[in-house]
């Protein structure tokens, strides 16, 4: 059954749907209020996914924006409920965050609501995992589009990882809370959300070439969600209550679609992996990290100037197989101890399990490449915009646009494309360059256009 135009309401069945890619796409979550005053409905979503007493998790900044009027509602209504705020100004999504819920958990409640966006989110994502209990998610920002997803984004052994959890069951979503949050949060949301032109396309280049799963349905759910936000971007800096709830849609729509394909893949590629590295980096050196969507949107305009290059280059077999058989894994070991320090072994790790470095297997790989490189341009010229539109639309909401925006330095942009391919076992843009023999030469290039 097609789904790709549907509603949000209407994409909440709880039959799913069946699926012409060969799956049966579904979601646990139930409910979504959107709009201005929604956050008075709190009591009655409760009461409809059975809760009777409930444990908030907000933090000092969500508390006051939402955290103590959700109290006073439930007192109202005449709901129990405990509460918990942390105490440090800046929460990372850690196994520390994590313990110090647990530590304060009540066992008496049997329902999470977690006030806030991207951490607070995932944090209780978390807890909920471990506890087997549902969770409402009261946002206060159009921060992330996490929201609806069924994973989240942790920090584990110092690298960025995303951990499969349940899907929220309900979210709320007041729009007159939201468009008051930071200006930074707003355009942090714009910049998750442009992101799935790479994230899609990268989605369509794998299947292509490793002939990893992809769904035509959850892509173009993620690109109607996409054209909705940009034909509002513009409106984001005056706080216009109807680009935000547009804003909070496609990042709702882009949490169901990555519950749908089961992984993250329809949500995030390279720009993404900018952004990781960027925070390993900052626990790494013990520095302020900038918001995540922030980091994407600048990730997304460093990876269309890439694209831009790759829509109209030829592959070149000698100098790919020459570049390859170069590789020499002993300095290669060497930069990922520099590039990443203390976490290097768990990158290491990541290498002695997937190979991505093989040179056994690049040949073949190599040869599919040229063979498909028309369709894979074509995906490239028919997915993405122009590097140039990408900043207009940045400019347009007052994003930050380039590293240098977000004390992000030269260098640290070269290593960071370099090392993006490392991270994870996903195909994405350098990776690509990798079996084409261009990753050294488009990691300088980028610097030298910045």
């Amino acid at each position: 059954m097609s789904f790709a135009n549907l509603t949000i309401n209407e994409l909440l069945n709880e039959n799913g749907f069946d699926c012409e890619c060969g799956q049966k796409h579904y979601t646990d979550l139930r409910y979504v209020e959107i709009g201005q005053g929604a956050i008075n409905k709190l009591p009655e979503v409760l009461r409809k996914c059975g809760a009777t007493r409930p444990f908030i998790v907000s933090d000092k900044n969500t508390y006051a924006a939402a955290g103590k009027q959700a109290e006073e509602i439930l007192k109202a209504a005449g709901i129990p409920f405990t509460s918990y705020v942390f105490p440090q100004e800046v929460i990372t999504p850690s196994e520390f965050e994590v313990g110090q819920v647990v530590m304060e958990w009540d066992t008496n409640c049997d329902f999470i609501i977690a006030v806030g966006g991207g951490v607070i989110n995932d944090v209780c994502k978390m807890v909920a995992k471990v506890s087997g209990l549902r969770q409402l998610i009261l946002g206060t920002a159009p921060s992330m589009d996490g929201f609806a997803s069924n994973s989240g984004s942790m920090i584990h052994d110092g690298i960025k990882v995303t951990i499969y959890t349940p899907c929220p069951v309900a979210i709320i979503a007041d729009t007159e809370i939201m468009r008051n949050a930071p200006m930074l949060l707003l355009q942090a949301g714009l910049g998750d959300m442009l992101a799935k032109y790479v994230s899609v396309c990268e989605w369509r280049i794998s299947n292509i070439i490793t002939g990893e799963y992809f769904c035509p349905e959850i892509a173009q759910l993620m690109r109607n969600a996409v054209k909705k936000i940009v034909e509002n971007a513009d409106k984001l800096a005056s706080r216009d209550v109807d680009a935000v709830g547009a804003v909070v849609e496609g990042l709702i729509l882009s949490g169901l679609a990555m519950g749908f394909a089961k992984v993250s893949r329809p949500a995030s590629g390279l720009e993404h992996y900018f952004s990781h590295i960027w925070e390993m980096y900052a626990l790494e050196k013990h520095t302020p990290e900038s918001l995540h969507g922030i980091q994407v949107g600048i990730g997304t305009y460093l990876t269309l100037g890439i694209y831009d290059k790759l829509k109209l280059y030829k592959p070149d077999e000698k100098l790919a197989l020459e570049y390859v058989e170069k590789f020499d894994p002993v300095f290669w070991e060497s930069e990922m101890h520099r590039m990443f320090g203390s976490i290097a072994d768990s990158v290491l790790a990541i290498e002695a399990k997937v190979q991505k470095n093989s040179k056994t297997t690049h040949p073949k790989r190599l040869k599919h490449i040229i063979d498909k490189w028309d369709e894979i341009v074509a995906a490239m010229n028919e997915e993405l915009p122009s590097q140039a539109e990408i900043k207009a639309i940045l400019e347009s909401a007052g994003s930050p646009i380039v590293p240098k925006d977000i004390g992000i330095e030269n260098d640290e942009v070269r290593d960071s494309l370099m090392a993006s391919k490392e991270i994870r076992d996903k195909y994405i843009a350098s990776r690509l360059l990798w079996d084409l023999g261009l990753l050294d030469k488009y990691a300088d290039e980028l610097v030298e256009g910045l």
